[in-house]
């Protein structure tokens, strides 16, 4: 049985995610604050997590910080009553897969959940990429390893599968929609910042000027694309 393990100090909210997820045929554990959130994950492993980010004890962003810290590498959902881009893109920076801001729909959660889970189990198609190369910036798809002018550059999960699902396009345009549903596994009726978020962390750490890139490049009303 998939388990999720949901952080939240908020005991109706908690108790309301609980009932639904397990009438949806999830096991569930629930941690009210962050040290047991993080003690929770450690030791039962969990398939998927719903954290949020306004905890006691220590914050969303530090047990998120130290979940990847040790190597779990499950989906992590984060919850945020904050509406402010830049705490959405720490929360990526450290390792978060999406987000739901609250208040939120229960049908929203519960799709971002199995769509999360069913990326997460999906045959990997990263073989077919190899090794790619554009401008000084090298991917290797079977180390899941990128590097740019020789030296190492971390990304975490999302990021390198948004650049691997671009460099498979050879130079074609996606759309925010198709890179959606094939890195997030999202429909088409979700819509969300993630993936102009993630791009933005792409030129970051890829692009020598992020605000004038040159290989990313984004296609005014299309998408984006990766030039070489």
């Amino acid at each position: 049985m998939t388990h999720v393990l949901i952080v939240e100090d908020n005991n109706d909210l908690a108790f309301g995610l609980r009932n639904n997820l397990e009438i949806e045929g999830y096991s569930v554990s629930v941690a009210a604050d962050g040290p047991a959130g993080l003690d929770a994950a450690r030791r039962l492993c969990p398939d998927l997590i719903v954290l949020d980010l306004m905890l006691p004890g220590l914050d969303g962003y530090r047990v998120l910080r130290q979940v990847r810290d040790v190597g779990l590498t499950m989906p992590v959902l984060i919850l945020t009553a904050k509406g402010e881009e830049a705490d959405k893109v720490l929360g990526f920076r450290l390792g978060a897969d999406d987000y739901v801001t609250k208040p939120f729909g229960v049908l929203e959660l519960l799709a971002r959940i199995e769509a999360l889970l069913r990326r997460s189990r999906a045959p990997s198609h990263e073989a077919a990429v190899a090794v790619e190369r554009f401008g000084d910036i090298e991917v290797d798809a079977s180390t899941r390893s990128v590097r740019r002018g020789g030296a190492d550059v971390g990304l975490t999960p999302m990021e390198f599968d948004l650049l691997v699902a671009l460099l498979r396009r050879q130079g074609a345009v996606a759309s925010r929609i198709q890179l959606l549903s094939e890195v997030w596994g999202h429909s088409s009726a979700v819509l969300t910042r993630t993936v102009d978020t993630h791009i933005g962390e792409l030129r970051r750490k890829l692009e020598t000027d992020p605000s004038n890139p040159r290989h990313i490049l984004t296609v005014r009303k299309a998408g984006y694309r990766v030039a070489r």
